[in-house]
């Protein structure tokens, strides 16, 4: 039987025998496919001491350089060509043209940007220099002037030697540039080493300057430091080496520094020229390298996945062809053999590959074919475990319960009519979504999970309809069943504050229900959360136990896929009734109780007679009459405890088949597993005869068929306990449903008085529109973040606990390995994901 979707694809391992001339090609065809999934025949083997490492290596040296070549594309912002399109993988002389290409771009752009670099250090030293020439004149001018002769020339520190011995003498002055975050450390060094005998000026240097080494604009000052003495020199160029500035010479006589600065600037010049001519080569060289870098890439990366997979194979003994094993899926094969058969003509070889089919004891992996569609959900079971070779798939069936579970807490028609306008929005454009590389990685989650999203909201908005909730409000599409019946006579007489609508009064309630969902009348009523929530409640306690019945009936077919038949019997018959007597039993109290109570009734079955089921469950597992309880008043009327005449007598035998099933889950396939073992062991061989002395592994088997036996009693016991507490507290977790239903009406409820309605208050006065806008923007995007981000989140994460441990526990172990085949595809794809 072909299951699909419902269980993982039938696999095959395959040995495979591929000439030596013809496994490039073979291989490249396998990766085009993507259907093979080969084994490493190597394992012992260091992964530099392959036979193909050399070639790995090569690929590696030429994704380096292609690397070096995006980043410099990058730099100049350069738009780099991807038409989308997959050239095959290159045939291995063609390597050898690639690497010399890549080789001769590297080095020209390697010497380009030597000489940029060289040419735009020059530039700076020459920018800074006019800078220094201009700001000259002006500190010179300075020093000329009584004021600053006399400050240099007096010592500050009286037994200053050096400031004395330099008192008649010339000044002396050092100029350079220096970085202007360190100008204030700078001056504070030369005063304390100088001992104050330096005069500082310096000066801003309007526009930044860019660093020729990393690009950088870079803030920069002008300083000329004065001083006498050699001694005071020195010390003054160590001081500006030790803070990285850069000294220049610079002439001391006016006429000196014009014509230094006529020659600077005819330099400056001739470098702008210069720099332009280099910078047009290395843009031309750039240009040429972003048309092809992307398919370079494409090629280099799938000659590295070819060379990468041929490392898993052996050389046979003839070092004529190459050995391989792999896992196919039994569909595949053809496909398989079509590839191989067209790699090898590729190659011109004569001789046709060779498979054989491998019988093997080894659990291959698991590989289940999705689309765009069921992929996403796919990986929501695969991360909670991937599924053992042909265990139920819980993915088809998590399709449809996933986003109704969602729909179930999320439920408003509105806010779940945004998510799955958002996520259409999505689907219709996914081929150009697609064709982008998504680098915000939330939002390349959303783009995957869009059709998770969309069923998650059309689902929200389905139950919207049922609760008949729109942003906190309801819809009137077919008219309330009720009405207001009471006179104005009666409405001013009564002293309560609130009147109760009488179902039974014919005036107040017409007698037909509201054709689909609530009635819009309960959205204006007080009691409105306790009937909601008496209704979600036991909405919720459905929905579970029905999920987990289904889970434990799905258990069935992976008892007979791994013909474990007497698991039937021992594991599912005695899980199922332990789950259907006790919590199926109120699942049934819940369907009477809403079809054999109402108002219009009298006597036993009228609506103030209604049973509380919570104390009827009780009761039953404390061997309570439940009658008893019920008080005098409401037993003269013709109340009972119970709903039916007998149902008593069936609880207490529903609860003693539920009794049993314990032991039954506990004892039962223990006993039958030792006495299959007891059985075998007698009908095997003796291991010796009376001559011959028992064996000292004797013992030792005996005593290992003995742990495992007890392992086998402890894990059933483990098993037991798990379910039969797992039952009541997975009943129990499914109330999330109801109560994240609250949640989120009432924060619905919040965001609407508490914001909107203050907004329609304020429309009286003129500026009221203004701040009605200003106020429906804030409820929007609250809306939007809170009720739909978050609390959309929220449900989500919830969804998913409901799925991976109430439904998937009863019948999904997730112990496989996953199918991972060769491809290319895949390949690049993930290359792209690190980018």
């Amino acid at each position: 039987m072909d299951w699909g979707l419902f269980k993982s694809e039938h696999m095959e391992l395959y040995q495979l025998f591929l000439q030596t001339e013809a496994v490039y090609n073979c291989v490249s065809e396998l990766g085009e496919l993507g259907a093979v999934q080969f084994r490493d025949l190597n394992p012992n083997v260091n992964a530099f001491q392959r036979k193909f490492v050399n070639e790995v290596r090569r690929c590696d040296e030429m994704e380096r350089k292609l690397k070096y070549f995006e980043r410099e594309i990058n730099k100049d912002e350069i738009p780099m060509l991807d038409t989308g399109e997959s050239p095959e993988a290159p045939q291995p002389r063609e390597m050898i043209d690639l690497e010399a290409s890549f080789e001769k771009l590297e080095n020209e752009l390697k010497e380009v940007n030597g000489n940029s670099e060289t040419l735009k250090k020059n530039y700076l030293e020459l920018t800074e220099l006019k800078h220094i020439l201009l700001k000259a004149q002006h500190f010179f001018d300075e020093k000329e002037t009584q004021h600053v002769q006399e400050g240099i020339q007096q010592s500050l520190v009286a037994n200053d030697e050096v400031g004395r011995q330099g008192a008649s003498g010339q000044l002396n002055f050092v100029a350079g540039v220096i970085k202007r975050e360190r100008v204030h450390a700078f001056e504070l060094m030369l005063w304390r080493a100088c001992r104050g005998n330096v005069f500082l000026r310096q000066a801003e240097i309007e526009e930044p300057l860019e660093d020729p080494v990393s690009g950088e604009m870079v803030n920069k000052n002008v300083y000329i430091a004065f001083f006498q003495g050699d001694q005071l020199k020195s010390r003054v160029k160590k001081i500006s080496e030790g803070f990285r500035a850069t000294v220049y010479p610079c002439p001391e006589t006016p006429t000196e520094r014009r014509e230094m600065k006529t020659g600077v600037l005819t330099r400056i010049e001739d470098l702008n020229t210069v720099l332009a001519q280099t910078q047009d080569h290395r843009q031309r060289v750039l240009v040429a390298a972003a048309k092809n870098i992307r398919i370079w890439f494409i090629k280099v990366r799938k000659i590295k996945a070819i060379y990468h997979t041929l490392n898993l194979f052996n050389l046979d003994v003839t070092q004529k062809c190459l050995i391989a094993e792999c896992w196919i899926a039994v569909d595949d094969v053809s496909a398989v053999q079509l590839a191989l058969r067209r790699g090898s003509e590729r190659a011109g070889s004569s001789l046709s590959p060779v498979m054989n089919r491998i019988p093997t004891s080894e659990a291959p992996p698991t590989f289940n074919r999705t689309n765009k569609f069921t992929n996403g959900f796919q990986t929501l079971v695969d991360a909670y475990g991937v599924a053992n070779y042909r265990e139920m798939n819980p993915a088809p069936y998590t399709v449809i319960t996933f986003p109704f579970l969602f729909g179930v807490m999320f439920g408003d028609l509105g806010h779940g009519c945004i998510m799955a306008l958002f996520a259409l929005w999505m689907v219709l454009n996914e081929r150009k979504l697609g064709a982008k590389r998504i680098d915000n990685e939330i939002a390349a989650i959303f783009f995957g999970g869009r059709y998770i999203i969309l069923l998650m909201g059309i689902f929200s908005m389905y139950t919207g309809i049922i609760y008949n909730d729109i942003f906190s409000k309801s819809l009137n599409i077919f008219g309330s069943s009720w009405r207001i019946g009471f006179t104005e006579l009666e409405i001013n007489s009564t002293e309560l504050e609130t009147l109760m609508l009488p179902p039974e009064n014919a005036s107040c309630y017409r007698g037909d229900p509201y054709p689909f969902g609530f009635d819009p009348v309960w959205q204006i009523t007080e009691n409105k959360v306790t009937y909601q929530n008496a209704f979600k409640m036991k909405l919720s306690v459905l929905l579970g136990v029905a999920q987990m019945v289904f889970g434990v009936a799905l258990s069935v077919f992976n008892y007979v896929n791994f013909r474990q038949i007497s698991d039937i019997f021992t594991m599912f018959l005695p899980q199922m009734l332990f789950l259907l007597c006790l919590f199926g039993w109120l699942c049934v109290l819940c369907l009477l109780k809403w079809s054999m109570y109402s108002a219009s009734y009298d006597g036993r079955y009228s609506a103030h007679c209604a049973p509380s089921l919570l104390l009827i469950f009780i009761n039953m597992f404390l061997l309570k009459d439940s009658d008893a309880e019920v008080d005098e008043d409401d037993a003269k009327s013709g109340c009972q405890g119970y709903l039916f005449d007998g149902q008593r007598e069936l609880q207490y035998g529903l609860l003693a088949l539920g009794v049993i099933c314990i032991p039954w889950m506990l004892l039962v396939k223990p006993i039958i597993i030792y006495r299959q073992r007891k059985a075998a062991a007698r009908a095997a061989p003796l291991p010796h005869t009376a001559a011959e002395p028992r064996t000292s592994d004797a013992p030792a088997a005996a005593h290992e068929e003995e742990e495992e036996f007890s392992e086998v009693c402890i894990h059933q016991a483990i098993h037991t306990v798990e379910y039969v507490l797992g039952s009541i507290s997975h009943t129990a977790s499914y109330l999330r449903l109801w109560a994240l239903s609250l949640a989120h009406s009432q924060l619905s409820e919040v965001l609407w008085t508490m914001i909107l309605v203050n907004g329609f208050m304020l429309t009286t006065e003129y500026y009221g529109s203004v701040i009605l806008f200003a106020i429906f923007a804030m409820w929007a995007a609250l809306t939007v973040s809170i009720l739909i981000v978050m609390e959309g989140l929220s449900a989500f994460l919830h969804t998913l606990r409901l799925h991976w441990v109430e439904f998937q526990s009863k019948f999904y172990k997730g112990e496989g390995y996953l199918f991972t085949p060769f491809s290319f595809r895949e390949i690049l794809k993930e290359a792209d994901a690190v980018e």
